[in-house]
């Protein structure tokens, strides 16, 4: 299959080609389309059960856009498997975009080599696309692109132009219900918090959005830490998914803040038991004490 389905979606350049691997015609050709505004040349599209042998032949390309929709196909696992480890090798950049339903089990699949967008409008997709090709090439990638200090810092400019254009447009995410979690028992220290409490500051907070633009008041940080604590307390499991919805900015955004607070040990990651493609989200222990203590410091002051 070489699914190429319009000449004006291509721009051929002399860039490095960017080959595109999709699960449907409709997510090759929505991957063109970035491809194409952004003026680079597409080396080929394919599907995604083409995608693990030419990739494994692919001579040269300085990015990999993988584009799903639908479900998660053992072909689309393959392929995301397949890219996420020559991406950490350095053979090229990598892309995967997808819907929200795919977040869970993608999360678990990629590593910080993967820019993974979920849900992403024009702006994050040519954002992540910048950033690949400013990658593509260089030195650091065969080491930690991860903790690189001027691909770190590509990220942010990233992000805020993502963001930067969201508040222009006035645009807003609905993402998709996820299925209540299965109930855990926490160990924890520090002092006791009241279930009541959290919630409090978590509708407090989410009130807001009633009055002024939800993006002016953007702190996915400290709504995902809100969060995280309202589960422990409650004994509950945090998949990926819930926790990006609780950071109440768009899905690619909260990723980038996940792994940020993964990296920095504020979370930790927890397969599933039950299923290896999904992952549950929780406090790490120091960062659960720290957090109870500031509640029981603070008292009855609002704290939104």
């Amino acid at each position: 299959m070489n699914a190429v389905t319009s000449d004006s979606a291509l721009s051929y350049s002399t860039s490095p080609p960017v080959l595109i691997a999709g699960s449907s015609e409709i997510a090759l050709m929505r991957a063109a389309r970035t491809i194409g505004a952004f003026g680079l040349r597409v080396g080929a599209t394919i599907s995604v059960e083409e995608a693990p042998e030419r990739l494994r032949r692919q001579a040269a390309a300085s990015t990999v856009w993988i584009e799903l929709d639908g479900e998660m196909t053992d072909a689309a696992a393959e392929t995301v498997a397949t890219a996420s480890r020559d991406s950490s090798d350095g053979r090229y950049a990598a892309i995967v975009s997808a819907t929200p339903t795919l977040l869970d089990p993608l999360f678990g699949a990629v590593d910080d080599h993967v820019q993974l967008l979920i849900d992403a409008d024009d702006s994050e997709r040519v954002s992540a696309l910048s950033l690949a090709i400013a990658l593509a090439g260089e030195p650091h990638r065969a080491n930690d692109v991860a903790s690189d200090r001027s691909a770190e810092r590509l990220r942010q400019l990233s992000d805020e132009v993502g963001r930067i254009a969201a508040t222009l447009a006035r645009l807003s995410t609905g993402p998709s219900a996820v299925a209540p979690p299965p109930p855990v028992q926490a160990a924890t220290a520090g002092p006791d918090v009241p279930i009541e409490t959290v919630r409090k500051v978590i509708r407090a907070r989410r009130l807001r959005a009633r009055y002024f633009a939800e993006d002016l008041f953007a702190d996915p940080a400290w709504d995902m830490l809100l969060d995280l604590l309202q589960a422990e307390i409650s004994h509950l499991r945090v998949p990926v998914s819930s926790l990006c919805i609780a950071a109440a900015v768009p899905a690619t955004t909260a990723l980038r803040w996940l792994k940020t607070m993964v990296k920095q040990g504020l979370f930790l990651r927890r397969a599933d038991p039950h299923d290896g493609r999904r992952v549950f989200v929780e406090l790490a222990p120091a960062t659960s004490d720290a957090l109870r203590r500031y509640f029981a410091e603070v008292g009855d002051a609002a704290v939104i």
